[in-house]
């Protein structure tokens, strides 16, 4: 690679970095509705037509930043499972839920990009997916964890439910039961939720020590996927 070359390079870097940036500092004072190219050209000083070259489209900039924001995410809830690693499949699976919360209470609004209401006219492509199946894909391995090992409790489903059940094992889990698959998503749903609650305000004047609520709750949504052995540690 050439000087020149490298330099463009760093440079289209730095200059991809500050248009995020300033998109997310928009997304902080608006919201991801209201997200306009122009304006964040027009607060760096580009011109419309040079920021195109980096993204063509705001829904190529929101793409970019909603990628980020669930790379971000699942990057801190990796963090936590590894520093819990010797702990067993319960513990870390509420160490992983609070770590969701965590960073959502710290990034309020990248949160809200991801799990808060649709932007209008706004379509996520399947670029989106790897990204945003992190954080299940950790809960997932946690309870093929317990499975190995001790063993899960198997949450109760209605025959009527059976084949939507089998189905859903088949896409994201075809090595856990169907019974473990269904309670996850919803569990999964839950967790969002209660975050979600917390984020924005639904828990005011109900719920004052949200942190310990948090855990307890998370502790509920273990033991309703099954997690109810006392298992110490990874499986074997």
């Amino acid at each position: 690679m050439s000087t020149a070359h490298g330099a463009r390079a760093r440079a289209r870097i730095e200059v991809t970095a500050a248009i995020k940036d300033e998109a997310r500092r928009q997304l902080a004072a608006e919201s991801a509705a209201k997200l306009s190219l122009r304006a964040v050209a027009r607060e760096l000083g580009m011109v419309s037509s040079a920021l195109y070259r980096y993204f063509p489209s705001r829904d190529d900039l929101l793409t970019a930043l909603i990628i980020d924001a669930y790379d971000s995410l699942g990057e801190s809830a990796e963090a936590a499972h590894r520093a819990a690693a010797e702990s067993g499949p319960r513990q870390r699976w509420i160490t992983v839920c609070e770590a969701v919360r965590a960073w959502a209470l710290a990034r309020p609004h990248e949160y809200a990009l991801i799990y808060g209401s649709p932007v209008p006219g706004y379509t996520a492509p399947e670029t989106t997916v790897p990204a945003a199946a992190r954080v299940g894909n950790l809960l997932i391995g946690i309870l093929r964890d317990a499975y190995r090992g001790l063993g899960l409790a198997r949450p109760s489903l209605p025959a009527e439910l059976r084949p939507e059940a089998e189905r859903m094992a088949a896409d994201l889990a075809p090595d856990l039961p169907p019974e473990t698959v269904t309670a996850l998503v919803a569990a999964w749903a839950q967790l969002y939720g209660l975050v979600g609650f917390e984020l924005f305000g639904q828990f005011n004047r109900v719920v004052e020590d949200r942190e310990t609520f948090f855990r307890h709750a998370a502790g509920q949504l273990a033991q309703g996927v099954g997690l109810v052995y006392p298992q110490r540690g990874p499986a074997a």
